[in-house]
């Protein structure tokens, strides 16, 4: 019977920490959110599937976050001007540096046949 509780009470132990784990995750979601406000960051653009991505990077920016709204919307301000509100699951900081330069391949065209 003592065997049986001592199994009882590991079990019980190894629930609470998995509780404590599980809680966790969302205060660290939100510090990093909070990180954002006033950061470079670039926009992902999802909107490229008609280019292979070669040719052209889906990272645009940078911008800079001027507030964060409830539900992971940050507002965005853009150096010529524009203004808008963005998922914040399609940004990363930008940490400096130029991006890299669009890549066009060399494209050799041939003559039409007559």
């Amino acid at each position: 019977m003592a065997k049986l509780q001592q199994v009882n009470a590991h079990l019980y132990a190894d629930y609470k920490k998995s509780k404590e784990e599980l809680k966790r995750p969302n205060t660290i979601e939100y510090a990093t959110e909070m990180e954002l406000e006033c950061a470079k960051v670039l926009l992902f653009n999802s909107r490229l599937k008609i280019f292979s991505r070669k040719l052209k990077s889906r990272w645009s920016g940078p911008f800079t976050v001027t507030e964060i709204y409830p539900y992971g919307t940050a507002k965005l301000i853009h150096p010529d001007g524009c203004n808008f509100k963005v998922n914040c699951h399609r940004l990363k900081h930008y940490h400096g540096g130029d991006l890299p330069p669009l890549e066009i391949p060399d494209v050799t065209t041939f003559p039409k046949d007559k």
